[in-house]
C-alpha cells in the first residue's frame, strides 16, 4: 500500500507561491488506500494486484520528475481497479504537475466520491483550487482534510492553507495558519521559510529571524532561505551577519539569482 507523504524541499518557495508540486501535495494514503478490498474476503483480486503495482510505479515516476510517464501507469491503475481511490487521487496530482487542472479535479472528485473521508484528497484539492485562485473553495477543502479523523497530515494542511491565505491577501489569517503548522511540525522548511518571508514583508524582521534561522542551521538551507537571511540581518543592521550569510550564498549557490542579486547588492528586490 502507498501510504507516503512527500513533502521535498526542492527548490524555494517564495512567499504565498509554491513551487514544486511534491512539496505541497499528498501521495495517496488514509482512508484511499485503506479502503475494502472486496465485500466479503480479505484477498486481493489479479486486477486489485496490478492497481497496486501500477500505482506505486506512479508515484516513482511522479517522485522522479517523470509525469508524463506517471500519468501513463496512473491510467493503468484505474484501468485495472477503477474502484481504487488511491489511484484517482495520484492521477490527479500528475495531471496538476501537467497543469492539467481540469482533468486533475475529475481525477480528485472521483477520488472522493469512492473514499469521502481520505484526508489526503481534501488536501490536494484544495491544493488545485489555491492554483486556480479559488481561495474561499481552497480553504473549505483544507478545512474538510483537517476534520478526517485520524488524518495525518495536518501539519502540512495548515501550512498550504497559509500559503493560500497569502496568496489571497489575507495575511493575519495565513499568519495563524503557518503558527499552527510550526506548532505541529517545527521544523517543516517550507512552513519556516514562508512565517520567515511572510513576517519579515511585514515588518516583523526580529520574530522572522527567530524562524529563520531554524531552517538555514539546518541541511533544508537553500540559495531562496539564505538569500531572505541576507535580507533580515540587513534590515536588522547586523551587517556582519549579513555578510557571512551572503559568502555561504555565494559559496554554495555561486550560479543562483539570490547569489546574483546579493552581488549587486539588490536587498530590496
Amino acid at each position: 500500500m502507498i501510504s507516503r507523504t512527500i513533502a521535498l524541499w526542492r527548490t524555494g518557495l517564495v512567499l504565498g507561491l509554491c513551487l514544486g508540486l511534491w512539496a505541497c501535495a499528498s501521495a495517496p494514503g488514509g482512508d484511499a488506500s485503506q479502503q475494502p478490498l472486496t465485500v466479503g474476503t480479505t484477498e486481493p483480486t489479479d486486477g486489485q494486484r496490478r492497481a497496486q503495482i501500477r500505482l506505486e510505479l506512479a508515484a516513482a515516476f511522479l517522485e522522479n520528475n517523470q509525469p508524463a510517464v506517471a500519468l501513463e501507469e496512473a491510467n493503468r491503475a484505474v484501468q485495472a481497479d477503477p474502484n481504487l481511490a488511491a489511484a484517482h487521487n495520484l492521477r490527479g496530482l500528475v495531471l496538476m504537475q501537467l497543469n492539467e487542472f481540469a482533468l486533475a479535479e475529475q481525477s480528485l472528485q472521483q477520488a472522493l466520491r469512492l473514499a469521502p473521508r481520505d484526508g489526503d484528497s481534501w488536501h490536494n484539492l484544495g491544493w488545485l483550487h489555491c492554483q486556480q485562485q479559488r481561495f474561499a473553495e481552497a480553504t473549505q477543502a483544507f478545512d474538510r482534510a483537517l476534520q478526517t479523523p485520524q488524518y495525518q497530515g495536518a501539519g502540512r494542511t495548515w501550512m498550504l492553507r497559509g500559503v493560500c491565505q497569502a496568496r489571497a491577501g489575507q495575511m493575519q489569517a495565513a499568519e495563524q495558519s503557518l503558527m499552527r503548522a510550526f506548532e505541529i511540525e517545527p521544523g517543516n522548511p517550507i512552513t519556516l521559510y514562508n512565517l520567515a518571508a511572510m513576517l519579515h514583508q511585514r515588518g516583523n524582521s526580529e520574530r522572522a529571524r527567530f524562524y529563520l534561522r531554524r531552517l538555514n542551521n539546518s541541511e533544508a538551507a537553500n540559495a531562496e532561505s539564505l538569500w531572505l537571511g541576507v535580507k533580515i540581518e540587513n534590515r536588522l543592521q547586523n551587517r556582519d551577519v549579513a555578510q557571512q550569510l551572503g559568502r555561504q550564498l555565494q559559496r554554495r549557490f555561486p550560479d543562483s539569482r539570490q547569489a546574483n542579486a546579493y552581488e549587486r547588492g539588490a536587498f530590496d528586490e
